[in-house]
């Protein structure tokens, strides 16, 4: 089944098709299940780096950003081709289908620059916004924090005025893609008098500055993506507040609106290609012909499905003007609910061999075992999935909210 999207998408598609297959450098299609496993989670931030210093994606880069096709969902004002949800949606589908990766500047394209573009002033858009699609500044996120996940309004970090500068102490947690960063977007609390809501700024900091000290956080998966980071007294100018001071959470809800909506018009090309991976490992283990196994994989494999034609109703919606409400819980609800469950079926198709993890120094493990661990992390970053439950029943099926029981 696929949309008819009218003569225009249809032309559209044609050209980027033709395009790729024109610019597209050799050796590409070997970085493409990297650049997948963004969406399923099921490679380390070593094979991410890999994949980033190769020469064929270097050269890729530099095709991509003269034709503007690095952050092309951005305005063209801002550097980006304008191309609205559906459109990016067909670059997507096209890449996919010519087996290169999407050159994408992670946190900055797809959290910061967007909170930029809506709330920064014209000189903090000229400024930042550029470094972001050159992939000079690399970000990570100050949100969460020790006892204040989930509870953001909670937090404790400080940001204090200094003449033209903004002082921040404080502690952040579970950062990803630390070790790569050098740039953090972080809220701080900047009235402690106000509101829980109120009085916190969302500002950008240098996160190679001295004051800035991190360390890893060690998961059970055996990897260390994460990582705790310590602010003692970090200086940044005013003019990295964005969206002006004591208006962060407002700023805030428009960066997790970005993250949470995800892209779920393409969600299940990824988790299409891991399902078919874990099916030829049932086949090679001769595992293939036991009916538990066979009807697990069948479960999987419609789930996938959903994906896809939830992906297709989304892009129906997007193609007639309306953007999407709490179907983006719904599919963040979806895809790590389902990763879970399958990351216990390729254990289970793998048998005691799924047990013993490889030799090596540190914590190595095999690819399934790794979706097996870090799976669990999908529900809950982005909202966990008890949250995702209580917007859908609120915001979807209009259910009342359960009453708050006083001691």
């Amino acid at each position: 089944m696929e949309l008819d999207l009218g003569p225009q998408i249809a032309r559209f598609r044609a050209e980027m098709r033709e395009w790729i297959a024109e610019h597209a450098p050799p050796g590409l299609t070997e970085l493409t299940d990297w650049n997948m496993a963004i969406t399923t989670g099921g490679y380390s931030n070593q094979r991410r780096f890999e994949a980033a210093t190769h020469p064929s994606y270097a050269e890729w880069e530099r095709e991509l950003a003269e034709a503007r096709l690095i952050c092309p969902q951005w305005p063209e004002e801002f550097g980006g081709r304008g191309l609205d949800a559906v459109r990016v949606s067909i670059f997507n589908e096209e890449l996919y289908r010519a087996g290169v990766p999407r050159i994408m500047r992670g946190m900055g394209e797809s959290l910061v620059g967007p909170s930029i573009i809506v709330h920064g002033t014209p000189e903090q858009q000229a400024h930042f916004l550029p470094r972001i699609i050159s992939g000079a500044d690399v970000y990570c996120q100050g949100f969460s924090e020790p006892g204040t996940g989930s509870d953001l309004a909670g937090l404790q970090t400080k940001g204090e005025i200094d003449g033209d500068q903004i002082v921040i102490t404080g502690q952040k947690l579970w950062t990803s893609g630390a070790a790569r960063a050098n740039k953090m977007f972080i809220l701080c609390r900047t009235d402690p008098n106000a509101e829980k809501h109120a009085g916190i700024s969302f500002v950008l900091i240098d996160f190679t500055d001295p004051a800035v000290t991190y360390q890893p956080v060690r998961q059970m998966s055996g990897a260390a993506e994460f990582c705790e980071d310590f602010l003692d007294g970090v200086r940044a100018p005013m003019f990295n507040v964005i969206g002006g001071l004591n208006n962060g959470w407002r700023v805030a809800m428009t960066t997790l609106g970005y993250e949470r909506g995800g892209s779920a018009t393409i969600l299940h090309l990824g988790y299409e290609r891991e399902f078919w991976e874990l099916a030829e490992t049932a086949r090679k283990r001769g595992n293939n012909t036991d009916p538990l196994i066979r009807q697990r994989l069948a479960w999987a494999y419609s789930q996938v499905q959903l994906m896809r034609f939830t992906g297709l109703r989304t892009l129906a919606q997007l193609a007639e003007g309306r953007q999407p409400g709490p179907e983006a819980s719904i599919s963040k609800l979806f895809w790590s609910e389902y990763h879970k469950r399958l990351g216990e079926i390729a254990i289970d198709v793998e048998g005691t061999d799924g047990l013993i993890r490889p030799e090596g120094e540190g914590y190595p493990t095999t690819g399934w075992q790794n979706v097996f661990l870090s799976s669990r992390a999908g529900t809950i970053y982005s909202g966990t999935s008890e949250i995702q439950r209580n917007i859908i029943a609120e915001r979807a099926l209009g259910l009342p909210k359960e009453p708050r029981v006083r001691a």
